[in-house]
């Protein structure tokens, strides 16, 4: 770490204290060139990876949009805040241990689909008919027709 006032390369850490809820570490250092101290602070560092839309535009992954898609395909449903906070976090956790610099925005259209699914059926219907474009009543009904073989492919699973 470079001294603030002589610019010197070197410095030594005379003290380290973490901070009381454990997300940072606040360190005094000394300058071996002009003896002055100083304050630095080290904290982790979280990067999400670049959102590629459709159209080859990147942009900073922003969990407020997320949430926003979640909200609107929820509205009026009823599902608790806990578990729409809970499909959020899931998303976000997935998108961030994917481990890659960049991700598409068709990849993270995909997870909230399936965390909607769980969640309630009339908005993922919601969902699907604004993300996959539907154009008329057979889109519909085939996203319906899928909802209902996803239901009975978990019955006979607990049948058997």
């Amino acid at each position: 770490m470079k001294c603030p006032f002589c610019k010197h390369p070197d410095t030594q850490v005379v003290d380290t204290r973490e901070s009381e809820e454990g997300d940072s570490i606040r360190r005094r250092r000394r300058c071996l060139s002009c003896d002055k101290r100083f304050t630095t602070y080290e904290m982790v560092e979280l990067r999400m990876p670049q959102v590629v839309k459709q159209n080859g535009m990147r942009s900073e992954f922003d969990d407020d949009k997320l949430r926003t898609s979640f909200t609107r395909a929820l509205h009026k449903r009823p599902v608790p805040t806990e578990l729409v906070d809970a499909a959020i976090d899931n998303v976000t956790q997935k998108v961030f241990a994917s481990g890659e610099r960049e991700i598409a925005s068709r990849q993270i259209g995909e997870m909230v689909m399936k965390e909607l699914l769980k969640l309630d059926k009339v908005a993922y219907i919601r969902f699907a008919s604004v993300y996959k474009s539907f154009q008329d009543v057979g889109d519909f009904s085939d996203a319906i027709d899928a909802v209902k073989n996803t239901r009975r492919r978990k019955t006979d699973k607990s049948k058997t």
